[in-house]
């Protein structure tokens, strides 16, 4: 939920709307695709949608087939261990394509800065007690 105390911009709101139904959108073609982790952007579409609509997190949360794994990361800060890897495959895979192409020096170390650093949050997680 938003919190009452902290002041929010009249144009904010709508940005995290439409950011929270982007995510909702790319996490539910993150769950069908093989090498897309649709997790990480629901639990962003929470996160958006607890700064703009309390009826789109409920949504969200209470969704049969969406909703477990946004409250087991609300709760726990649990990732599954298949989805560890298939995160961290997908970040190798992204530096793997960014290194193929004719990037410039500094774009490698930072997609790999920034890829190692999000590899290693994501790798350091608890997993979830099935």
């Amino acid at each position: 939920m938003s919190d009452p105390s902290r002041p929010q911009r009249r144009w904010h709101r709508p940005l995290y709307i439409a950011a929270g139904w982007v995510c909702t959108v790319l996490g539910v073609i993150g769950l069908v695709m093989p090498l897309m982790p649709g997790t990480i952007f629901l639990i962003a579409a929470a996160w958006c949608f607890s700064r703009s609509s309390p009826r789109f997190e409920h949504w969200l949360v209470s969704h049969p087939w969406l909703g477990p794994q946004v409250v087991r990361w609300q709760e726990t800060g649990a990732i599954a261990r298949r989805t560890k890897y298939i995160a961290c495959g997908s970040m190798l895979l992204s530096f793997v394509v960014v290194a193929a192409t004719d990037a410039p020096p500094i774009a490698l170390w930072l997609s790999g800065a920034g890829l190692i650093a999000a590899g290693t949050y994501v790798a350091s997680r608890p997993e979830p007690e099935e």
